[in-house]
Protein backbone atom coordinates (compact mmCIF):
# COMPACT_ATOMS: atom_id res chain seq x y z
CA UNK A 1 0.00 0.00 0.00
CA UNK A 2 1.20 3.76 -0.34
CA UNK A 3 0.18 6.80 0.74
CA UNK A 4 -0.39 9.38 -1.51
CA UNK A 5 0.18 13.64 -0.54
CA UNK A 6 -1.08 15.98 -2.43
CA UNK A 7 -0.44 19.26 -2.05
CA UNK A 8 -2.74 21.33 -4.60
CA UNK A 9 -4.27 24.84 -5.16
CA UNK A 10 -8.14 25.07 -3.59
CA UNK A 11 -10.12 25.51 -7.00
CA UNK A 12 -8.62 21.76 -8.15
CA UNK A 13 -9.98 19.70 -5.36
CA UNK A 14 -13.29 18.83 -7.17
CA UNK A 15 -11.49 17.77 -10.42
CA UNK A 16 -9.57 15.38 -8.20
CA UNK A 17 -11.94 13.89 -6.34
CA UNK A 18 -13.96 12.83 -9.34
CA UNK A 19 -10.82 12.00 -10.90
CA UNK A 20 -9.93 9.72 -8.30
CA UNK A 21 -13.07 8.16 -7.98
CA UNK A 22 -13.62 7.67 -11.36
CA UNK A 23 -10.50 4.87 -10.46
CA UNK A 24 -12.03 3.52 -8.10
CA UNK A 25 -10.26 5.38 -4.56
CA UNK A 26 -12.91 5.14 -2.14
CA UNK A 27 -11.33 7.41 0.55
CA UNK A 28 -9.20 10.60 0.60
CA UNK A 29 -8.33 12.81 3.35
CA UNK A 30 -8.44 16.87 2.92
CA UNK A 31 -7.21 19.36 5.15
CA UNK A 32 -6.65 22.88 4.25
CA UNK A 33 -3.11 24.25 4.82
CA UNK A 34 -0.91 27.53 3.91
CA UNK A 35 2.65 27.49 2.72
CA UNK A 36 5.10 28.23 0.11
CA UNK A 37 7.91 27.13 -1.99
CA UNK A 38 9.33 28.91 -5.21
CA UNK A 39 6.19 30.70 -5.09
CA UNK A 40 7.38 32.78 -2.07
CA UNK A 41 4.19 34.26 -1.42
CA UNK A 42 2.91 37.74 -2.79
CA UNK A 43 2.02 41.48 -2.11
CA UNK A 44 -1.60 42.47 -1.55
CA UNK A 45 -3.36 46.05 -1.10
CA UNK A 46 -6.42 46.09 1.59
CA UNK A 47 -7.90 49.37 2.34
CA UNK A 48 -5.16 51.26 0.77
CA UNK A 49 -2.24 49.45 2.71
CA UNK A 50 -0.06 46.74 0.82
CA UNK A 51 0.94 43.85 2.34
CA UNK A 52 3.03 40.55 2.03
CA UNK A 53 0.96 37.38 2.02
CA UNK A 54 3.73 34.57 2.64
CA UNK A 55 1.90 31.68 3.04
CA UNK A 56 -0.22 30.64 0.33
CA UNK A 57 -4.00 28.51 0.87
CA UNK A 58 -3.57 25.31 -0.23
CA UNK A 59 -5.49 22.33 0.26
CA UNK A 60 -3.39 18.98 1.37
CA UNK A 61 -5.16 15.80 -0.57
CA UNK A 62 -3.82 12.23 1.59
CA UNK A 63 -5.07 8.96 -0.27
CA UNK A 64 -4.04 5.55 0.77
CA UNK A 65 -4.35 3.05 -1.93
CA UNK A 66 -2.82 -0.26 -2.92
CA UNK A 67 0.43 -0.17 -4.34
CA UNK A 68 -0.19 -1.32 -8.03
CA UNK A 69 -2.51 1.88 -8.02
CA UNK A 70 0.13 4.19 -6.82
CA UNK A 71 1.11 5.29 -10.14
CA UNK A 72 -2.21 5.80 -12.12
CA UNK A 73 -3.28 7.84 -8.88
CA UNK A 74 -0.54 9.96 -8.79
CA UNK A 75 -0.53 10.37 -12.81
CA UNK A 76 -4.51 11.52 -12.36
CA UNK A 77 -3.59 13.93 -9.45
CA UNK A 78 -0.76 15.69 -11.80
CA UNK A 79 -2.85 15.62 -14.97
CA UNK A 80 -5.66 17.13 -13.09
CA UNK A 81 -4.25 19.86 -11.21
CA UNK A 82 -1.34 20.93 -13.63
CA UNK A 83 -2.12 24.60 -14.87
CA UNK A 84 1.58 25.63 -15.86
CA UNK A 85 2.05 28.38 -13.40
CA UNK A 86 4.05 28.27 -10.70
CA UNK A 87 2.68 27.05 -7.53
CA UNK A 88 1.01 24.18 -9.42
CA UNK A 89 1.81 22.11 -5.94
CA UNK A 90 3.64 18.58 -4.82
CA UNK A 91 3.07 15.16 -4.57
CA UNK A 92 4.82 12.79 -1.88
CA UNK A 93 4.49 9.11 -1.91
CA UNK A 94 4.85 7.08 0.76
CA UNK A 95 4.82 2.82 1.94
CA UNK A 96 2.23 1.66 4.16
CA UNK A 97 2.99 -0.73 6.41
CA UNK A 98 -0.59 -1.72 7.31
CA UNK A 99 -3.84 -0.04 7.76
CA UNK A 100 -6.87 -1.02 10.27
CA UNK A 101 -10.60 -0.50 9.26
CA UNK A 102 -11.51 0.24 12.96
CA UNK A 103 -15.19 -0.84 12.82
CA UNK A 104 -14.59 -4.31 11.26
CA UNK A 105 -11.01 -5.31 11.78
CA UNK A 106 -10.34 -5.40 8.42
CA UNK A 107 -6.43 -5.09 8.06
CA UNK A 108 -4.30 -3.73 4.77
CA UNK A 109 -6.43 -3.55 1.50
CA UNK A 110 -9.15 -4.90 2.65
CA UNK A 111 -9.56 -1.87 4.95
CA UNK A 112 -8.94 0.37 2.25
Amino acid sequence: MKLIIAIIKPFKLDEVRDALTAIGVNGLTVTEVKGYGRQKGHTEIYRGAEYTVTFLPKIKVEVAVPANMADQATDIIQNTTRTGQIGDGKIFVLPVEQAIRIRTGEKDADAL
